[in-house]
């Protein structure tokens, strides 16, 4: 099986982590999916991340799962923005705002990938690469 869309694949295993209400979900990792799980640590998406390196082939991301003390996930909708087939890049001012404030779009930007609203206070745009709430 060829994957033209590794961050879509990472978003999809989340989600479905989710739905599963599974603690961890295990993903192959790359240093961008390793900067888009830093951020949805720092923003409190989820409780944690590691990188396994159980061979050499490729080490894996796993990623830990979060839930509110009622059993609910603290992810509510996470989504792929800007895909192979078609790009999308925001400048400073049109960074989108995620569910007003509440959620977060992670941008790649010339200084790293960084949470939208990060972005956008140092006045750099980039590419939208996926929002979560």
């Amino acid at each position: 099986m060829s994957m033209t869309d590794p961050i879509a694949d990472m978003l999809t295993r989340i989600r479905n982590g989710i739905q599963s209400h599974y603690d961890r979900v295990e993903i192959p990792a790359s240093k961008l999916k390793v900067e888009i799980a830093k951020i949805l640590k720092s923003e409190g998406f989820i409780r944690n991340f590691a990188l396994v390196e159980k061979d050499k082939i490729q080490p894996t991301l796993r990623i830990d799962l979060k839930y509110s003390a009622e059993g609910e996930p603290v992810i509510h909708g996470i989504e792929r923005i800007s895909r192979p087939g078609r790009r999308v890049y925001r400048n400073k001012q049109e960074i989108p705002s995620v569910v007003g404030g509440l959620g977060l779009a992670s941008v790649s930007t010339s200084k790293g990938v960084l949470p939208g609203h990060v972005a956008a206070k140092n006045g750099i745009g980039g590419e939208v690469l996926c929002q979560v709430w």
